[in-house]
């Protein structure tokens, strides 16, 4: 008998009522991410090294993959023990009219961290959107 993995992919997005330079600025930032992930009290970047801790005292070691200024994507790898794979990545597109599409994709092994990953950044874009337009 094998076991076969099972990978899983979510993707959430949000429209932001402000400018894509404006909305990476934050975003793009990967010591910044805590300001805008709920759940997330603390980001430390030392080279592509990145460390996470949770409210709840966890901490997620991470490898940044891409900084793109250029296209305004951020792509991150977790590498907890409880992945066997993971790939984040989180894209901010200019709309053209002073609005943004900001996409956060995850792909995971094993497929329910795709799904916890995934609720998580649709209540961070939700959150995102109220801080950057000021919403109560």
């Amino acid at each position: 008998m094998t076991a076969t993995a099972v990978r899983g992919t979510v993707r959430v997005e949000a429209r932001v009522a402000r400018p894509a330079d404006e909305v990476w600025a934050l975003v793009g930032d990967p010591a910044r991410q805590h300001e805008w992930f709920p759940g997330i009290t603390a980001c430390t970047v030392e080279g592509d090294a990145r460390t996470v801790t949770t409210g709840a005292g966890l901490t997620l070691p991470e490898r940044l993959l891409t900084v793109d200024r250029l296209q305004r994507r951020l792509q991150y790898r977790i590498t907890a023990p409880m992945f066997r794979e993971h790939l984040g990545t989180i894209d901010v597109h200019d709309l053209g009219d002073g609005t943004s599409l900001v996409v956060y994709a995850t792909d995971a092994e094993p497929a329910i961290m795709a799904l916890v990953i995934g609720g998580a950044a649709g209540n961070a874009l939700d959150h995102l959107r109220a801080q950057l337009e000021g919403a109560p």
